[in-house]
C-alpha cells in the first residue's frame, strides 16, 4: 500500500511562485509514475504532470508547460512540483497520486492513478 501526503500549497499572488511536496511513503514503488492534479472550484480534475520513478521522464499538460516543473529526489521518496508565474486558474486543490502500471500508447501517456493523497489548496490571486 502507498500512501502519498502532500504540502506547500498556499495563497500568491498572479504571477508568483509556489512549490508542492508529495512524499510517498510505502511499498515498492521504483515502476511507478507520481503524477499531480488538480481540481479548480466548479471543475473537474484535470491532469497537471508526471514523472517516472525509476527514469525521470516527465509529462505535463499544456495548460502549465513551461511554468511548472515536476522532478523527484530519489533520497527523500518526495515528488515536487515547481509552480512558476502562477496565474489566478491556476487555483485549485491539488493532488498527488501515484501509478503502478504507467501505460503509454503512441507516447502519450494514459495515467491510471492507483493511490491519492488528500491534496493540498492552491489559491492565486489577481
Amino acid at each position: 500500500q502507498v500512501r502519498l501526503v502532500e504540502s506547500g500549497g498556499g495563497q500568491v499572488q498572479a504571477g508568483g511562485s509556489l512549490r508542492l511536496s508529495c512524499v510517498v511513503v510505502g511499498g515498492t514503488f521504483s515502476r511507478y509514475a507520481i503524477g499531480w492534479f488538480r481540481q479548480g472550484p466548479g471543475k473537474e480534475r484535470e491532469f497537471v504532470a508526471a514523472i517516472r520513478w525509476s527514469t525521470g521522464s516527465t509529462e505535463y499538460a499544456d495548460s502549465v508547460r513551461g511554468r511548472f516543473t515536476i522532478s523527484r529526489d530519489h533520497a527523500k521518496n518526495t515528488v515536487y512540483l515547481q509552480m512558476n508565474s502562477l496565474k489566478p486558474e491556476d487555483t485549485a486543490v491539488y493532488h498527488c497520486a501515484a501509478d503502478g502500471d504507467p501505460t503509454y500508447y503512441s507516447g502519450t501517456y494514459y495515467p491510471q492513478m492507483d493511490f491519492w493523497g488528500q491534496g493540498t489548496q492552491v489559491t492565486i490571486s489577481s
